[in-house]
């Protein structure tokens, strides 16, 4: 088994999963990136009695990232962490490849592991991303935009008497708010679902101009399923996306 950790700006999820990632992680753990000193514990309660062949992470927080090697470095085993030069599965078409986050690299390698391209791969949490891989030219760049839960604590952050609206979860059964966290509410969620529609019809738009096949569409993270059969085009869900392309890239990059 691989251990796999994916660190976020709000969590940090953990899974064990077989190199190459076909499968789904066979155990996961989350904790808040903000507690990342609890990581020894949470890896020592996944390991368990499984032999492990190492560990691959990926982070989009630096200052997360310094601790975790620190950490990681008690364990006796093979480390690696997925950086943009690393083998995808496909090349990476993108003028300044540094600038591309970890989370992304490791969505594209997920993605590429269960089909081939184009694939649109939209990953729903504090940020929303869009990451575009086509048959020509593999990784091509893609689309961020803030996450809904973004928009209503900036939106209580930035104004006198907007109040914090923390649940996005609950279905909108209307499209005329009869209060302010209502209205809060069906601007997060309506709003949010027309972002990523427009989002995703200019992107299909583009490839589909380019000479691509209609893309595969996958979806994952926390808010995916906010968007879940609201969209036109057909979408997958993945959890653990980012997991699933670290144990995928691992094969690819350790021989």
């Amino acid at each position: 088994m691989l251990l796999c950790i994916d660190i976020g700006n709000t969590q940090t999820d953990i899974g064990l999963l077989r190199p190459g990632g076909q499968t789904s992680a066979q155990a996961t753990s989350t904790l808040p990136t903000a507690e990342l000193g609890e990581i020894s514990a949470a890896i020592n309660t996944l390991l368990a009695d499984e032999p492990l062949t190492g560990i691959a992470y990926c982070s989009v927080v630096p200052s997360a990232t310094e601790r975790v090697a620190a950490l990681l470095g008690h364990h006796d085993l093979p480390i690696w962490q997925l950086t943009h030069t690393a083998n995808l599965g496909v090349p990476i078409h993108y003028p300044k490849p540094s600038e591309i986050g970890q989370d992304r690299l490791a969505n594209t390698a997920g993605a590429c592991a269960l089909g081939a391209p184009p694939v649109v791969v939209i990953d729903l949490g504090t940020a929303v991303t869009f990451d575009i891989i086509s048959q020509r030219g593999g990784y091509e760049g893609g689309i961020i935009t803030p996450g809904p839960a973004l928009m209503t604590r900036y939106l209580h952050e930035r104004t006198a008497q907007l109040p914090l609206v923390e649940d996005i979860a609950t279905p909108v059964s209307s499209a005329i708010g009869k209060s302010t966290q209502e209205a809060m509410r069906i601007g997060a969620v309506l709003g949010f679902v027309g972002a990523i529609q427009a989002c995703l019809d200019g992107i299909e738009t583009e490839l589909l101009t380019a000479g691509e096949s209609p893309p595969r569409v996958i979806t994952a993270g926390g808010a995916a399923e906010l968007i879940s059969g609201r969209l036109r085009q057909t979408t997958t869900d993945i959890p653990h996306l980012a997991l699933r392309g670290l144990a995928a890239a691992w094969v690819l990059n350790n021989p």
